[in-house]
């Protein structure tokens, strides 16, 4: 009798538990109100059909965020630490508490499946908050001088790929060190921030600690060009980024940046190769790829080259591609329609220049926007695929022989957020980390966080820690 495959029956979540509104509203001196800018609609990746009507801010909204956010700080810094502590304990246990929901509505917003909304965004969003929460009364101890002092008012741009744990990353920090918020979310991707506006309002947070706009780039480069800003933390593209710090240079604002990134993952001869290939599928189709931190670019000593792309093939093809909100599925939606025209263009350009394409079969749905996980081998370090961040699931695949060339194969780059290592031995894992010019450096796994861990980058990648306790220093004037 033939073998047969194993067939996973759907296993769809309910999206009713998103509990999704027509409208929401932007979020303002402890209020929700309607912006002063158009309203827009956000739309569900998987399908293109529209989820809900947001509210955008306007300039004027941006100021009364901004003098909201200003005239609340003096007594927010002013209480003490155990008193903000508790805060964000509340909206940690919050985030908790309506996790399945939080899961659900980041899914249908973003693309990315349930299972990693589930299991990965939304308990490290409560986990930072947690984080931070613990650190509100020891700043102190931190490393930043005795008694350091808050900035002021923070302004916070986060980008559509981890709409939620951004938030998180960014806010938590902020509000353990004493400073207030004005935060823009991604204009794909409003609705989570929004949903925690709405538990920050039931946490009895003061009116005006936290302030939260809905809004496009104008929106962003309103709260950038803000004369009353004493803080921008951005994470986004290396493009936006230089233009923020163009914008800022010559100003006392204060910049931290964490931007793009092309990171290598290098795997040896004497590497455990089934668990390199996890640590390779979870690198680059994580998220759809929609990481900046993906290992984009996998150098695979020569000698096992063959073996383990041949052995990646066969798991690629065990990937399900299909409805974000199905817990069997892999590989959901790409964000946006200008983001999958992006990452077809760069990968046309890898055939043109000669690189070798390989994708699974795979039946992709008819209406959403789809791209199917992707493998080029026969890539040089002059390819485009090589060189340029392409935020998508597609894998370039270059070899080495010594670890001398891996190092500067994967040092060849205008970027520096992060890299994997994979090897059986412990000194060459410390050797190579020490050369790699990478803020992030993992061995045998990849794409692991903690809130206590820092992360950040080199070059153009950005520069400033978010996490652990030099994720505070950001948030100190010491």
């Amino acid at each position: 009798m033939a073998d047969k495959l194993f067939e996973y029956a759907p296993a769809p979540e309910s999206r009713d538990i998103a509990r999704l509104r027509p409208s929401y509203q932007i979020f303002v001196n402890g209020g929700f109100r309607d912006g002063s800018g158009e309203a827009i609609k956000t739309i569900n990746p998987a399908d293109e059909e529209p989820l809900a009507e947001v509210a955008e801010a306007g300039p004027s909204d941006v100021d009364d965020a901004v003098t909201a956010a200003r005239g609340a700080f003096r007594p927010w810094s002013a209480l003490p630490g155990r008193e903000r502590g508790k805060y964000l304990f509340r909206i940690a246990r919050a985030i908790q508490e309506r996790g399945r929901e939080l899961a659900v509505l980041e899914s249908l917003d973003n693309g990315k499946p349930i299972r990693e909304a589930r299991d990965v965004d939304i308990p490290l969003a409560a986990a930072h908050f947690f984080y931070y929460a613990g650190w509100a009364d020891k700043l102190g101890y931190a490393g930043f001088g005795p008694s350091p002092r808050p900035i002021g008012v923070a302004g916070q741009i986060i980008p559509w790929n981890f709409p939620l744990l951004m938030a998180a990353w960014k806010i938590a920090p902020a509000l353990a060190c004493g400073n207030t918020v004005v935060l823009k979310p991604a204009e794909t991707t409003p609705l989570t921030a929004l949903v925690l506006a709405e538990i920050i309002a039931e946490a009895g947070l003061p009116p005006g600690v936290v302030n939260i706009l809905a809004g496009g780039p104008a929106i962003g480069q309103a709260i950038v060009e803000h004369g009353d800003i004493d803080k921008i933390a951005f994470t986004g593209s290396t493009e936006v980024g230089k233009i923020i710090r163009r914008t800022l240079a010559g100003t006392s604002t204060r910049l931290s940046l964490e931007l793009g990134g092309k990171a290598a993952n290098i795997v040896f001869d004497d590497a455990p190769l089934d668990q390199a290939v996890e640590g390779i599928v979870n690198g680059i189709f994580f998220n759809q790829g929609q990481v900046c931190c993906a290992g984009s670019r996998l150098l695979v000593q020569e000698s096992v080259a063959d073996e383990l792309v041949a052995a990646l093939q066969r798991r690629l093809a065990t990937l399900r591609v299909g409805d974000p909100l199905d817990k069997n599925t892999d590989v959901g939606a790409i964000n946006s329609a200008a983001q999958l025209a992006r990452i077809r263009e760069l990968t046309e350009a890898g055939v043109q220049e000669g690189a070798t394409r390989w994708s699974p079969p795979c039946e992709l749905p008819e209406r959403g926007y789809w791209f199917v996980p992707t493998v080029f081998t026969g890539v040089s370090q002059a390819h485009r695929i090589a060189r340029e961040e392409i935020f998508g699931p597609v894998l370039s695949v270059l070899t080495f022989r010594t670890p001398d060339e891996a190092v500067e194969k994967a040092n060849n780059t205008p970027y520096g957020l992060s890299a994997g290592i994979w090897t059986d031995k412990g000194s060459r894992i410390l050797s190579m980390a020490s050369r790699l010019r990478a803020g992030v450096v993992w061995a045998n796994t990849f794409n692991r966080f903690d809130p206590a861990s820092p992360f950040g980058g080199f070059k153009e990648s950005g520069f400033g820690r978010e996490g652990g306790r030099h994720g505070l220093e950001a948030y100190l004037d010491a």
